[in-house]
């Protein structure tokens, strides 16, 4: 089957499924219940946290607002007024359900290393789960668990894109994700470099899944929020689609990145099928929107950060973007981006076939 085939039935079937789960979100009264993006959690293994954090406070805008620890986890809370918050930490004990999810071929050594759960606000977490559950999502929790300050429940690993959705409803202190009888601990100091000033919020986050799951990943994340399909890039010259769901043109983005044909082999699956073949089905990069983005880079370069690829893009095309080498720490890509003020589009074909093509160098 040719590959403008394979684009052929994935769109149609894309296409076909869309106005049902809007429909459907409408019926069950979900539609407006999902808000945007609260926070996200990153796990690592326990000797990689503080280096993890340590490293993010260095190459981002997010400061370490908490630092705490129960009988099951050890958690820095990374955050900025301009952002969604990052939860990275380490488990102490229980089972790590993302464990088998983990275990491709060049993630086996770091078992517990992934960005994990997406976590979404809501108003009304009772009414939340009961409709999702009436439908079949699976939850991690036998119901909704209680903390001081807020209510939270999350799915089970995806089978499509290994991570978990969470919901969360602030009944107390928002941003305090404190739990009861947490030893707190005083966070670290973010480091003082100008060109984090420059640095700002979460953008937009990138999962790499298989082709022929692609459709399913991009429904199933409609089914659990209140994010719709967007647009999709082709770079049918590295078998790669991007696709993106959004909220609305401000909120967080969310990206999966896929084959167009799927897997068959080391010789020739281009990066993206590549990536998946190596490092498994996960998040590859976070993006944080990026002032003066030229300058920032080079500070970034000259205070240590290796790039996978240098600026793509220009003010003229509207965009510039660019992937830092993945961190040993916690296996993700930083991506900076910076948007020119009369740019009113999200991506250019040309940086994503140029950003794609990078992957393939890790």
């Amino acid at each position: 089957m040719s590959q403008e085939v394979f684009i052929a039935r994935q769109e149609q079937d894309l296409a076909a499924r869309i106005p049902s789960v809007i429909r459907k979100r409408k019926d069950l009264g979900l539609e407006g219940l999902v808000h945007g993006l609260d926070s996200v959690i990153i796990n690592t293994e326990p000797e990689h946290l503080d280096p993890a954090v340590a490293e993010l406070l260095r190459y981002t805008g997010l400061s370490a607002n908490a630092y705490f620890e129960d009988d099951s986890s050890m958690t820095y809370v990374l955050g900025s007024e301009q952002s969604a918050s990052l939860l990275v930490r380490t488990r102490k004990s229980g089972e790590n359900p993302f464990f088998t999810v983990n275990a491709a071929e060049k993630t086996k050594v770091l078992p517990n290393t992934r960005l994990e759960t997406f976590v979404f606000h809501t108003n009304d977490l009772e009414e939340y789960v009961k409709i999702q559950s009436g439908r079949g999502v699976r939850f991690m929790t036998p119901g909704i668990v209680e903390y001081p300050h807020f209510r939270f429940i999350q799915t089970i690993p995806s089978q499509y894109t290994g991570n978990s959705i969470g919901f969360i409803e602030w009944t107390g202190e928002q941003g305090n994700y404190s739990p009861k009888n947490a030893v707190l601990h005083t966070p670290p100091k973010k480091p003082v470099l100008p060109l984090l000033t420059t640095i700002h919020g979460l953008d937009h986050t990138a999962t790499r899944v298989r082709a022929l799951e692609r459709n399913d990943a991009i429904i199933e994340f409609m089914e659990l929020t209140n994010y719709s399909f967007d647009f999709a890039v082709f770079v049918r010259s590295l078998n790669s689609i991007t696709s993106v769901a959004r909220l609305s043109k401000n909120d967080y983005a969310m990206v999966f990145t896929s084959g167009i044909e799927p897997f068959r082999g080391v010789m020739d699956p281009g990066p993206t099928e590549m990536y998946i073949h190596n490092y498994g089905t996960r998040v590859h990069h976070m993006a944080f929107q990026t002032d003066h983005i030229e300058e920032t880079c080079d500070a970034l370069r000259g205070d240590g950060m290796v790039f996978l690829v240098e600026l793509v893009g220009s003010k003229e095309e509207g965009l510039k973007q660019t992937f830092s080498v993945p961190s040993a720490n916690t296996m993700l890509v930083n991506e900076y981006i910076h948007r020119y003020e009369d740019f009113d589009g999200f991506f250019t074909k040309s940086n994503v076939e140029m950003l794609t093509k990078a992957t393939g160098n890790q």
